[in-house]
């Protein structure tokens, strides 16, 4: 596989931002310490850990750093740039919560709402409890102690695909989900969950948040992709988010690989959370930074960004919440978990210089968000391999740059 040396830095930046760009001076950042963000990407590409990454950090709704470092492709060694589109995988989740939100604001959902009020198959359900603790003994059910709820998917407190037991069942009925849609849900009601709802935090990667998309077509009328197109990309002019590429849009998606012991290597069907036809809050967007940017900033300014307010200021407050302490079993310590994004409650705890309240996400090809509502920054970074190690030292290097 062909080596990175060489194209370790380019900075190139994109033909459309919608946001200002500005001097890090004149938001009170450092220009010599945003440095420590590209010596970060750097470092990693040096090492062979990713290929490339785009970098963005903006405050008081003002882009101070955007910088595309590395390469888009292992093999052409085409350059990144600073407009290249990223798989989002699961920082699709938030995007997802916010289009719930916005249908609690018209009362066509309510957070504590069962899901059976939207999907029928999701009543009388059951809970497998497992025979021993060898897997291969296989589990015996008893009854759901309650129903599930929209907020149990929203902090993955459901029991919705979230272990082995339902996870082996919805995966045969998933992989419809190229040809149906979100339709493959419908049926998923019927598989055990695998825990009493609310009784732990344990991620639903896939089921959970592709049952709140087809809660979001049923309460809405709309199918999910156009639900996002009219009411959230399209107020927010975020014309470099979708689901699925044209053809002009796939020469500009860098590649993705997965880390091994031989180094980078391209991973096989990257797109498997997309099509032209299956629309999934779970994992399915793709998008440039600058774009998502847009929709970073929105959660940062309480729901509204110039001129376009998509939630009420008391809305986005509670999406951002700690609804599940990190006490629940399944969280991490300093980390609770609000409505479709983690939510920081104690930062000494976490050995973190971020803020108390500061949320966000993170996807499985290495994306990362982080929202600060007490600094008012935003911070993405988007890389196509997933090296959780990088996620705290970027924040680290973009904390470290504040100095008013």
């Amino acid at each position: 596989m062909r080596k990175i040396v060489g194209w370790l830095v380019t900075v190139i930046f994109a033909t459309v931002v919608h946001a200002e760009t500005v001097s890090p001076e004149s938001v009170g950042l450092s220009s010599e310490r945003l440095q420590r963000i590209t010596e970060l990407m750097q470092e990693n590409i040096a090492a062979g850990n990713i290929s490339g990454a785009v970098t963005l950090v903006a405050r008081h709704g003002k882009i101070a750093h955007l910088e595309a470092t590395g390469v888009m492709d292992l093999e052409s060694g085409r350059p990144m740039e600073a407009d290249t589109y990223f798989r989002l995988a699961s920082m699709s989740k938030p995007v997802g919560g916010l289009a719930i939100m916005m249908l609690v604001e018209e009362g066509k959902v309510r957070i504590n709402d069962p899901v059976s009020r939207y999907l029928p198959s999701y009543s009388d359900q059951v809970v497998a409890v497992a025979k021993s603790d060898n897997p291969d003994d296989g589990f015996f059910t008893v009854p759901a102690e309650r129903e599930i709820t929209i907020k149990d998917l929203l902090t993955h407190t459901s029991g919705v695909m979230s272990g082995r037991f339902s996870g082996s069942v919805g995966r045969e009925l998933s992989v419809r989900r190229h040809e149906d849609g979100l339709a493959w849900v419908d049926e998923l009601g019927k598989a055990p969950l695998d825990f009493q709802p609310g009784s732990r935090w344990s991620y639903s990667a896939l089921a959970g948040f592709d049952v709140l998309s087809r809660i979001v077509e049923i309460a809405s009328g709309q199918n999910f992709n156009d639900f996002l197109r009219s009411r959230v990309f399209g107020p927010l002019e975020m014309d470099d988010t979708f689901f699925w590429p044209n053809s002009d849009q796939r020469q500009n998606l860098v590649s993705s690989y997965s880390l091994g012991d031989e180094g980078l290597q391209p991973r096989n069907n990257p797109d498997s959370m997309s099509s032209p036809v299956y629309y999934s809050a779970a994992g399915g967007l793709m998008s440039s930074a600058e774009s998502y940017a847009q929709f970073a900033m929105l959660l940062a300014g309480d729901g509204e960004l110039n001129g376009a307010r998509l939630l009420g200021t008391r809305t986005m407050e509670v999406m951002r919440s700690e609804w599940i302490p990190d006490s629940l079993p399944g969280r991490n310590d300093g980390e609770g978990y609000g409505l479709s994004v983690r939510v920081v409650t104690d930062p000494i705890a976490m050995g973190s210089l971020l803020n108390e309240g500061t949320f966000g996400w993170s996807g499985a090809y290495g994306t990362h968000l982080i929202v600060d509502p007490v600094e008012d920054i935003v911070a993405l970074m988007f890389i196509q391999t997933p090296i959780r190690s990088m996620r705290p030292e970027f924040e680290r290097a973009v904390m470290q740059a504040i100095v008013d």
